[in-house]
């Protein structure tokens, strides 16, 4: 009798294997190389029955791949169909005495052979086959058979883990290629609104956004000054951005100057440069924006906010293209094209004395109205989808058919337009839920108490009387002012709102709304 063959060996080497998180390809190896080390075979097949059937010749042992293809591999093929169709192991003492293998061309030609092939047997049925052979007749024997049968008893289990660690890998596989489809398709459909429902970077297609790109894209190619007016968050700093990209100095340079963050009695300095000595704490040389807009762009965002005293020497920039930086007598020549920005009135302004009349008419070559959010309604969900795609988890957010509708119908005033659409946008991103934002969630997460401000045209009950509803608006509008402009002193709110520091101060009193 034959030594009992040393499943625990087989045991340790799967282990062994399994421990290096091996290949697939290598347990299987294993499993045949214990299987003919122990029996003593000259060489060994390990078969894998597909899902559909099919046998795929995994791991050779002795053979080669030629063995198995046209009529060398009929015998062999016609043995593992046995096995197969009976689910029993098949011990041949001589392959030659076999009387439904005996006349098999491929038979002859091996004249004589000792053969064993076994099952291994998984739940859903046999997953694979061991074959081996050995050229001395009578080599394998029935202790091998029902040996060799106990060892593939431990190796079923291992084959089984290994096919389900498969499907759950060709799973993953699938799904990572239908998100990959899906985010693929998603993108393809964005860049695709974007190049529908925008000029550059402004996002619409309502008539009011498709008159202003018709504008736009005629005051792009040329090199008047521009002025753009409308409220804050409505896109001005965008659309400077696009007039000059569509123009003859779109490879030059693009500077903008904030008007308001300009420290008071630097704006000269900053705008014109300065000479070294030129004031204490001008160490060294220092170029100008205008310098830095050269042959390009110089963008003069909220402009309405320039000091008056600083008004004259942009003046003459804009009629004879000079200037000088502070501190040198030498007069500079600039190429440079000016476009500006304005949520004021400018000819109120003028009127009011806060405004250079000629300053004002040599920028208003060409004023551009930009619409706020409130009289294009309809792009507010392009709006939104746009502000969303700007956050990583906002990029998969999406809103119900009837909260889009809410969107558009929503009685709101829209006070800080476009930016108020990003506030929103955030607060979507982070919601942390499941599935298209409802209506509910949606008012919920919207800053609901600024929609009654006098910006909306907001309804109030007419039988309480004009003077109440005017009381009303003007309240609305002190408690918008106070929370847009929250770093302004009393003196400069008063000159924000058109009227007198005295004024404000009484009307802060007499509707409770304090400010320093």
């Amino acid at each position: 009798m034959a030594d009992p063959l040393p499943t625990t060996e087989l045991i340790a080497a799967l282990h062994g294997v399994l421990r290096r998180v091996a290949e697939p390809t290598d347990v299987l190896k294993t499993i045949l190389e214990q299987a003919v080390s122990s029996t003593g075979a000259e060489r060994g097949l390990f078969v894998e029955v597909a899902e559909g059937g099919e046998l795929e010749y995994r791991v050779l042992h002795g053979f080669t791949p030629g063995h198995f293809q046209g009529d060398a591999g009929r015998f062999s093929r016609s043995l593992f169909a046995r096995v197969l169709e009976t689910g029993e192991g098949v011990l041949l003492g001589s392959i030659a005495d076999d009387p439904a293998l005996g006349g098999v061309e491929s038979v002859l030609q091996l004249r004589k052979a000792s053969i064993l092939c076994m099952p291994i047997r998984t739940s859903s049925g046999i997953g694979a086959l061991v074959h081996l052979e050995h050229r001395q007749d009578g080599h394998f024997t029935t202790d091998h058979r029902d040996q060799l049968g106990s060892l593939l008893g431990v190796a079923g289990p291992v084959l089984e883990a290994l096919q389900a660690g498969r499907a759950v890998l060709r799973e993953r596989d699938r799904l990572h290629v239908n998100e990959t489809r899906l985010r693929s398709e998603a993108e393809e459909s964005r860049r695709q609104l974007a190049s529908d429902w925008s000029f550059g970077r402004f996002v619409g297609r309502s008539a009011p956004v498709r008159e202003l790109e018709a504008t736009v894209r005629k005051v792009g190619a040329t090199s008047f000054p521009v002025v753009l007016l409308g409220e804050t968050g409505t896109g001005k700093g965008i659309l400077a951005r696009v007039l000059h990209s569509i123009g003859p100095r779109a490879q030059q340079p693009f500077v903008t100057v904030f008007c308001p963050s300009l420290e008071k009695g630097m704006v000269e300095a900053e705008l014109f440069g300065h000479r070294r000595g030129a004031f204490t704490g001008a160490v060294a040389d220092r170029m100008g924006k205008v310098a830095a807009a050269e042959q390009g762009t110089l963008f003069l965002d909220e402009i309405g906010e320039l000091p008056l005293d600083i008004q004259p020497k942009l003046l003459r920039l804009l009629q004879e293209q000079t200037y000088e930086p502070l501190g040198d007598a030498k007069e500079r020549r600039a190429d440079v094209r000016i476009i500006a920005a304005t949520n004021r009135d400018l000819e109120r302004e003028v009127a009011e004395g806060r405004f250079r009349r000629d300053l004002f008419e040599r920028l208003n070559y060409v004023p551009v109205r930009v619409p706020p959010v409130r009289e294009r309604l309809e792009d507010l969900p392009l709006l939104l989808r746009h502000a969303l795609d700007q956050h990583e988890a906002g990029r998969w957010v999406t809103l119900a058919p009837e909260a889009e509708r809410a969107l558009v119908e929503l009685d709101f005033a829209w006070p800080g337009n476009v930016r108020h659409l990003e506030q929103l946008a955030a607060r979507l991103s982070m919601r942390g839920g499941a599935g298209p934002v409802t209506t509910e969630e949606l008012l919920g997460l919207l800053d609901r108490e600024r929609a009654a401000t006098p910006a909306g045209g907001a309804a109030g009950d007419l039988s309480s009387g004009l003077p109440s509803l005017l009381e009303e608006a003007e309240r609305g509008w002190l408690e918008q002012a106070l929370r847009s402009y929250p770093d302004l002193t009393r003196a400069e709110l008063a000159g924000r709102l058109k009227i007198s520091e005295s004024a404000l101060y009484k009307k802060l009193r007499q509707y409770g709304l304090a400010k320093a």
